[in-house]
């Protein structure tokens, strides 16, 4: 997911989607700490109830706790994290393979259900978004994720597995590139034309993402190492990419194309930077300072807990910081949180728990489609110095449009159960089932699903409950070699 790079959909009807068991408890200080804050802050809420703003007018009493708590949940500095806890990154996570219910064999075929909507039978390829022909990188990695998880899930014959992976493969691996170097950031599903976002007939070159090809990569290995037999086909696709073109001086770096001039951008923030990182890696390449979590690390204090950010924010570096979900979720189910630190996954776990300790709101924020204007968002703990702030790539804020994520939800869920991801987990069943795959989310405000149907909301579902199964981190499971010392090539 190209969190900093890409923009958004032009349109619902021309909506291209944007190509994310330890149990979290709160220590005793923590616990604490966040009374005292919120003992603070309903003795300054009482204060100010009598004054309503203009803008709280009209609100819902919960709405209005939660415009008045979350612009003020910040303490800055937050409390940062010790070396020890830093370490558990090396260790690999297992969890326990558990059978899984009869409402999660429910909910995974639900999710397949999208993607037998949805797939393309010439090409292998899958629309982004439910009912239009467009895919990113991204998305297609979230289908191969999806496929590889149906099959062992039960829900597609062995058959029927290969015939859709070989399809796809052989597509990767001959698809027109974009200046002969690098997948397009858009593909029309159907036809193979590259095209612009919201765009399904005009060819246009509109660059390469590194971040969405990071996940590729990912995938590739996956498939190549669990599946002998399409090792081949794997590997052909990456032969078939010029690479070396991904990354320069040990960082990822994609292209975009303004007013018919390409620019090579540096690529990623925390999270996504050093998932994507990793993919890239397992084939060998350096991206050794992609894959740094600290020396651009710093930590602001949410609700109580010490949130890690990147300090590279829009007005130091003219690129968005995004906090969220999904990079944690996909490294955590993928690696087992070799690419990013548990513990900053933790502390962003627990942010949006104590959310929901001070607010009484489900929360489980990441960025994803909507139904809706602006089409796409970064629901984000914390961006370019703000809380809470659920903006567009071009810096607008949507607060109506804050929303809890199905993928998210599930995804915490997997790797942490918790009584407070049950809930997640629980809500998402009860209200986010839809015909052909699951509903994307949830608003907090308007009180109504977001019914926007993405092949990445569902892939993720997928694949999570495919580590809850197997009781490993993917790639563990699948066999991928540890990735060798990293070489400019």
């Amino acid at each position: 997911m190209s969190s900093d790079f890409k923009p958004p959909p032009l349109g619902w009807s021309m909506l291209s989607a944007v190509g994310g068991v330890v149990t979290v408890i709160l220590a005793i200080a923590g616990l604490e700490s966040l009374s005292v804050y919120l003992h603070q802050n309903d003795a300054s809420l009482a204060a100010k109830s009598k004054t309503a703003t203009p803008q709280n007018d009209g609100m819902k009493p919960e709405d209005k706790l939660l415009a008045n708590l979350d612009p003020r949940s910040i303490v800055n500095p937050g409390v940062s994290l010790p070396p020890v806890e830093m370490s558990a990154r090396l260790a690999p996570m297992n969890i326990t393979a558990s059978t899984l219910t009869p409402a999660e064999m429910l909910m995974a075929r639900q999710a397949w259900a999208y993607f037998q909507k949805n797939w393309q039978p010439k090409t292998g390829l899958v629309n982004s978004v439910s009912g239009f022909e467009s895919v990113t990188m991204w998305d297609q990695a979230a289908a191969i994720a999806a496929l590889v998880s149906a099959k062992e899930l039960g829900l597609v014959s062995a058959a029927e597995f290969q015939s859709k992976i070989s399809q796809t493969l052989k597509t990767l691996a001959t698809l027109p590139l974009y200046k002969g170097q690098l997948p397009n950031k858009v593909y029309n599903s159907q036809t193979l034309i590259p095209v612009g976002y919201g765009q399904l007939t005009k060819r246009q070159e509109i660059g390469w993402s590194a971040i969405d090809l990071g996940r590729m990569a990912i995938w590739l290995k996956i498939v190549g190492s669990k599946y002998p037999h399409l090792k081949p086909q794997t590997e052909a696709v990456w032969k078939y990419w010029q690479v070396q073109r991904l990354v320069k001086n040990g960082q990822m770096f994609g292209t975009a194309v303004t007013k018919g001039k390409e620019e090579y951008n540096q690529e990623g923030r925390l999270g996504y930077e050093s998932y994507a990182a990793y993919g890239l890696k397992l084939w060998g390449l350096n991206v050794n300072k992609a894959l740094d979590t600290r020396s651009n690390t710093a930590f602001i204090g949410i609700y109580g807990q010490g949130v890690p950010y990147d300090k590279r924010d829009f007005d130091n570096s003219g690129a968005n910081n995004y906090v969220l979900s999904e990079p944690y979720i996909l490294d955590g189910i993928e690696t087992g949180f070799q690419a990013l630190p548990k513990a900053y996954a933790d502390r962003v776990l627990a942010a949006q728990e104590a959310r929901y300790l001070a607010t009484n709101q489900l929360t489980a924020a990441t960025e994803d489609n909507l139904d809706r204007a602006p089409y796409f968002v970064y629901n984000s703990l914390f961006v370019n110095g703000k809380p809470w702030a659920n903006i567009t790539d071009k810096r607008e804020n949507y607060p109506e449009l804050k929303f809890l994520s199905a993928k998210a939800a599930i995804g915490w869920h997997v790797l942490y159960n918790s009584d407070y991801t049950q809930k997640l987990a629980g809500f998402v069943q009860t209200n986010l089932n839809a015909e052909g795959g699951w509903y994307n989310g949830f608003y907090e405000v308007l009180k109504e699903p977001n019914k926007a149907q993405t092949a990445n909301n569902n892939g993720v579902i997928l694949q999570s409950l495919l580590y809850k199964k197997i009781g490993k981190p993917l790639t563990i499971w699948a066999g991928v070699k540890p990735p060798k010392k990293t070489v400019d090539k």
